[in-house]
């Protein structure tokens, strides 16, 4: 047997699994009471930029900042990668959405953030 930790929808469940059934009859898994999901991880401070920026960058999908590409102060053209998320083991570039100065910086690396989230803002 095997122990797993499995989280749905911010529920965590402990799942035994049996190997070697090979009746084809079902197996019927012992019920585990879900336990508390992990508290997220706070937000990360705004970077020392003084105010945010006019324009918002923010996340196309859910998933975990793997690399922060720009720092605060630096010029980026329309299409320059800001930050890169990882979903689902794939890298994906966030990009400026326009020419402008990163203003700040909203994230770090290995903050988990959801679709919609501002990951960082432009002048």
């Amino acid at each position: 047997m095997k122990n797993y930790t499995i989280t749905v929808n911010g529920n965590v469940y402990d799942v035994v699994v049996e190997e070697g059934v090979t009746s084809g009859a079902p197996v019927a898994a012992a019920p585990v009471a879900p336990k508390a999901a992990p508290k997220a991880a706070p937000a990360a401070p705004k970077a020392a930029s003084g105010a945010a920026g006019s324009i918002k960058i923010e996340a196309g999908a859910a998933g975990k900042v793997f690399k922060v590409e720009a720092k605060v102060g630096q010029a980026v053209k329309k299409g320059d990668a800001v930050v890169i998320l990882e979903a689902m083991k794939m890298e994906i570039p966030v990009v400026a959405p326009e020419d402008g100065t990163v203003a700040s910086i909203d994230v770090a690396v290995g903050d988990p953030v959801e679709a919609g989230a501002l990951l960082a803002t432009l002048n």
